[in-house]
């Protein structure tokens, strides 16, 4: 039956990552406005709300700080996990991928943290230590326990965003940048789940202590959130 069940879940991982990977590739994704400015972009990328409470300023500036300390995180996960697996002729170009898809969005979250004014996690620097420490344990654990890692992260961070965009959908602006920031969570979010769901088919489930290992990231991940909110 458990065999049973990875095998539906790798399939349904296969179906969906192909579903994302086809619109990611046919669409102008809203990242682009920060990415690749066109001048058309007006006040979206350069204003900040000055029509709201200060309990949704505070919401946005912490919805901000948690997510640019989430890649820098990422990033450095990343970075460790190819540091030991980079040779490996599918692990490597892997993880390099989906790296290259975590720096652009640290890049788009340092523009709308200086476009927002909104103060960094003074953890910065223990987030590089940590998601580096992590990658590089867990992909010294083997392939199986790397992907665990993947899919373990990026599940609370898929969950995560869903939980920020109900908060900046409470937001009441007229100001043109918070539309642009919700899609552009939005478009993150599917990009994590796209991780989530390629670590699935590389078998992350085959770990060793799949559940264990993906209970304590998990729990360290919710950890970092709620410091980073208020640190």
């Amino acid at each position: 039956m458990q065999r049973l069940v990875s095998q539906k879940s790798v399939a349904w991982a296969a179906c969906s990552v192909a579903k994302r990977s086809y619109a990611s590739a046919s669409r102008v994704t809203p990242s682009t406005a920060y990415t690749h400015p066109t001048g058309s972009e007006g006040a979206s990328t350069s204003s900040t709300p000055q029509d709201i409470t200060p309990e949704q300023r505070n919401a946005l500036d912490a919805a901000l700080r948690i997510d640019q300390a989430g890649e820098v995180a990422a990033n450095y996960i990343y970075m460790g996990q190819l540091a030991v697996l980079g040779r490996d002729r599918v692990a490597g170009p892997l993880i390099q991928d989906m790296w290259d898809q975590e720096k652009k969005h640290l890049a788009v979250m340092n523009k709308l943290q200086h476009q927002h004014g909104v103060r960094p996690t003074m953890l910065w620097e223990v987030a590089k230590v940590a998601g580096f420490g992590l990658g590089a344990v867990t992909a010294l654990m083997g392939k199986e326990a790397a992907m665990a890692c993947t899919e373990a992260v990026e599940t609370i961070i898929g969950e995560h965003y869903d939980d920020q965009l109900k908060e900046l959908d409470a937001i009441n602006t007229a100001d043109p940048s918070v539309p642009l920031l919700k899609e552009v969570v939005k478009e993150f979010r599917d990009d994590e789940l796209e991780h989530l769901d390629t670590a699935v088919l590389h078998h992350s489930q085959r770990a060793p202590a799949h559940a264990f290992l993906s209970t304590v990231v998990g729990a360290g991940c919710k950890v970092a959130i709620e410091l980073c909110r208020r640190i």
